[in-house]
């Protein structure tokens, strides 16, 4: 059972048992190394294999806490004897003090795992932080909060399993699940309307069948798009306020608009107000500050 879906809604499928398991185990590897040669040799060497402890997560900042059902997954793969009781789930607020989940087994796993719990529960709990902290900002215009493929390599179906928690909604996964024609898909093509009309001729040819979504840098183009038609959403670029509200009302409905580029906490609510249905904000996932979690030892 994927406990993610007790959370959210998530347009993409991209958080199987089998990609989470496969996840850890190669962030494990990374961590713990392979044989003959891998282990915890600090843990090995230091503490008795026979010694039986307990640990808690001990949250020491306010926020919004995530990776706790990961963080779950990661102790029973080190040891599923490892007793472990997850006391805030995903999505709780969170304040200095709080205990998010105690383990108890032996040490010498609770220490294996120990890194890679705080590594995925502090990052994951940035991100899930900062998204819960714009929807704030956004929340009576209706507008939605999309991330973006803008993350860390490896790293990112945690990083948008973490918008998801924070209340985000979450853009496509990679490239291969919906098309999205930027400005140099765009440029390369020779306008808008050849990389739509060539995007949609590829599909019938493949035998695909992609949402397409153009970014667009002017009104000029934004006409362009609307006159060429076959497209999911249009996007809006990096434009100015009073731009965008021009855009807005040109596009009157016709298809869903998503305004992107550059925007920051101080600029997403004016964004907003523009009566955008979207916004992609890249650093929601490329330039977030950790939430500050430990694991002691009680």
């Amino acid at each position: 059972m994927r406990a993610f879906f007790y959370f959210c809604p998530v347009q993409w499928n991209y958080l199987s048992d089998a990609s989470l398991r496969q996840f850890v185990d190669a962030a494990l590897t990374e961590d713990v190394g392979e044989p003959p040669d891998g282990g915890d040799h600090s843990s090995l060497a230091a503490v008795p294999a026979h010694a039986q402890n307990r640990a808690r997560l001990l949250i020491k900042d306010e926020g919004i806490l995530a990776g706790m059902t990961l963080a779950d997954m990661i102790f029973r793969r080190v040891d599923p004897a490892l007793q472990i009781e997850v006391r805030l789930p995903d999505g709780s607020p969170v304040h200095p003090g709080d205990v998010g989940l105690t383990v108890s087994g032996r040490a010498q796993s609770i220490l294996k795992a120990e890194r890679l719990v705080l590594n995925c529960a502090q990052r994951m709990s940035g991100i899930a932080t900062q998204t819960h902290r714009l929807n704030q900002l956004i929340a009576d215009t209706g507008a939605k909060l999309l991330d973006t493929r803008k993350t860390t390599p490896n790293f990112r179906r945690l990083e948008k399993w973490a918008v998801a928690i924070g209340g985000g909604i979450n853009h496509r996964f990679g490239l291969f699940d919906m098309i999205i024609l930027k400005d140099n898909h765009v440029d390369y093509a020779g306008g808008v309307r050849q990389a739509i009309q060539s995007t949609r001729e590829y599909l019938r040819r493949e035998g695909r069948d992609l949402a397409i979504v153009v970014e667009t840098r002017t009104l000029d183009e934004v006409r362009e798009a609307l006159a060429t038609g076959g497209i999911f959403r249009i996007m809006l670029d990096n434009m100015a306020p009073a731009l965008l509200k021009e855009a807005v009302q040109l596009i009157d409905g016709r298809y869903p608009t998503e305004a992107s580029g550059g925007i920051t906490e101080a600029t997403i609510r004016e964004v907003a107000r523009c009566g955008v249905d979207y916004i992609s904000v890249g650093a929601l996932t490329h330039s977030v500050k950790s939430l500050d979690i430990s694991l002691k030892a009680y």
